[in-house]
């Protein structure tokens, strides 16, 4: 797998049937190493690793409805409080993060209402804090450690 822009992280893998599985920490199963997978496991060790989140509150790849229309987020932090902290939409190394990757995690957020938002392949790493009361993100240079 590729190189990324995260910090080097230790990762249990497993061979079955010709494909190689990495193992989530936070859905406590192995699943099928994609480059998609690969950024994400990546990040959820760079959220609990460096930013300190607590493993309790970060949840992966669960389905939310949005409009009528079944839909997969990445990864969600949430507060103690059990609203969301923070979503995460992860993107394979080789896809670009253009305008359209903002407006999926846009949408997400309609019905999750995050404080906070990244976009990430991997390599390129964006982060938002958001205004709800002017309906806009705003960039920053990092999201807060916990």
């Amino acid at each position: 797998m590729q190189k990324l822009n995260f910090p080097t992280y230790s990762f249990r893998f497993k061979n079955s049937e010709n494909k190689v599985s990495i193992f989530d920490v936070v859905r406590k199963k192995f699943v099928v190493l994609q480059p998609e997978e690969w950024v994400r496991q990546h990040c959820v060790h760079y959220l609990i690793e460096v930013k300190k989140y607590p493993l309790s509150l970060i949840n992966v790849e669960k389905e939310l409805t949005i409009n009528d229309l079944k839909k997969r987020y990445d990864i969600v932090v949430f507060n103690t409080d059990g609203s969301i902290h923070l979503i995460v939409e992860c993107k394979a190394p080789k896809i670009e993060i253009k305008q359209n990757t903002f407006d999926q995690i846009a949408r997400y957020n309609l019905a999750l209402s995050a404080t906070y938002l990244m976009v990430t392949n991997g390599i390129n790493h964006y982060y938002c804090s958001m205004d709800f009361e002017a309906e806009r993100y705003q960039f920053l240079k990092d999201i807060p450690d916990y």
